[in-house]
């Protein structure tokens, strides 16, 4: 919603007086002379039971099943310095600050800008534009939203006892770390912005090349607004629009995963001067024309974690993930809209068997969009999903409502 803040112009107030209710609220609001601008959006969804918790996100809520009301404010002090802050609660159990950071902009005739507090996501594409008027489906793609069996505060003693884990991510304890279970981390957060500090600019003629880079507390899978291991991530993306329409990026990220309590009692004193990193990389693409949207990306992520029982075990764990989605406008006001999900997971041996460390995720979801008034959206879809393995449901067929409504 920052984001729509900063791109679109809205009307003036005395403007606003004289249009329609449905006119003004279809953009956001500006006052104090333009300094202030306020935006939001609330979206309800409801759908299908989840048995297998397919669609859980890492603020233990359904995406299928959600309540999100989102409040944002962009205050304009100079022309090189604003405010940004983000407020969001979702199912309404508590009021979070999404987004806190400033934007300073030493020079006005360049597009460079140093953002620093709880800032945008530096990686991948999905990360930049994930308000639900941006996405033309309810469910997330499974790199941005599946809970994996990995956690940073906890961890296995062996190999064998992560393979018991299989599937199990909304929900997983180990026995090496915090006792508590709790559930793991997707290969990258949709939900939770970065905290540190961020450089962006962008060069060449019509803004065609862009890039920014990050230092911020946590990992991609991970963000943290108080950092846990004395660790930093270093995160840095490229993108390139050589012809109007078409946009392709590239992400990389890395940085320090398992927290310092959970390494010390993995090895103790070994653990001291070890680093225990995520990597990620990611390739996009986006392509429109005429009625068409298409968008692909792919991500690679790999996590060293420590094992207790067996500490001469150094490979990483890896996983893949890729989906390609698109969406076709119908007529004004409806469009039809489809997305095909994978993720994947690198194996890992014990004594006994070969196979991949998590159980591997397949999602096909498609459904249509109506606006019924200029800023008020109905979607509804269809979902498919299907798990390779672990103790839950291994597959469902999910039926979901949204009605989303913005400013």
């Amino acid at each position: 919603m920052i984001c729509a803040l900063l791109l679109v112009r809205t009307p003036a107030a005395r403007a606003q007086s004289e249009s329609s209710w449905t006119d003004w609220t279809a953009s956001p609001i500006e006052f104090a002379d333009g300094h202030v601008t306020l935006g939001g959006d609330v979206s309800a969804s409801f759908g299908s039971h989840d048995a297998g918790f397919f669609n859980y996100t890492d603020y233990d809520h359904s995406a299928l099943r959600l309540l999100r009301v989102n409040l944002a404010a962009v205050v304009k002090a100079t022309d090189h310095l604003a405010i940004l802050g983000d407020l969001e609660t979702e199912n309404l159990d508590s009021v979070r600050p999404y987004a806190l950071y400033a934007r300073i902009r030493p020079w006005t005739a360049r597009d460079i800008d140093i953002q620093v507090g709880r800032i945008p996501p530096t990686f991948g594409a999905f990360s930049r534009r994930p308000y639900v008027s941006d996405n033309p489906l309810i469910g997330y793609p499974l790199a941005y939203q599946y809970l994996t069996s990995l956690r940073s505060d906890a961890l296995p003693a062996t190999a064998t006892e992560l393979l018991s884990r299989k599937g199990n991510g909304w929900l997983v304890g180990y026995s090496v770390g915090s006792p508590t279970f709790d559930h793991g981390v997707p290969l990258v957060s949709a939900f939770r912005w970065d905290t540190g500090v961020q450089a962006h600019a962008s060069m060449l003629k019509d803004r065609m090349l862009s890039a920014t880079v990050s230092v911020t507390n946590g990992t991609v899978s991970n963000p943290l607004f108080k950092d846990d291991n004395g660790g930093k991530q270093v995160a840095g993306r490229l993108e390139w629009k050589p012809i109007a329409g078409l946009a392709i990026g590239g992400s990389a990220a890395q940085g320090e995963f398992v927290g310092d309590s959970a390494a010390t009692a993995a090895l103790g004193p070994a653990a001291d001067g070890r680093r225990f990193v995520q990597t990620a990389w990611g390739v996009d693409a986006e392509y429109s024309r005429g009625y068409y949207l298409f968008r692909t990306e792919t991500i690679f992520s790999s996590w060293q974690i420590p094992f207790a029982a067996e500490p001469n075990r150094r490979d990483p764990l890896t996983a893949f993930s890729t989906f390609v989605e698109g969406k076709y406008k119908i007529r004004p006001g409806l469009y039809a809209a489809a997305r095909y999900d994978y993720l994947g997971f690198g194996t890992i041996s014990t004594p006994t068997v070969t196979t991949t460390w998590d159980a591997p995720v397949t999602r096909i979801e498609f459904g249509a969009g109506y606006s019924i008034l200029r800023n008020v959206l109905l979607k509804g879809t269809y979902q498919h999903d299907r798990r390779d393995g672990g103790r839950l449901t291994p597959v469902e067929h999910l039926l979901s409502t949204q009605v989303v409504f913005w400013f």
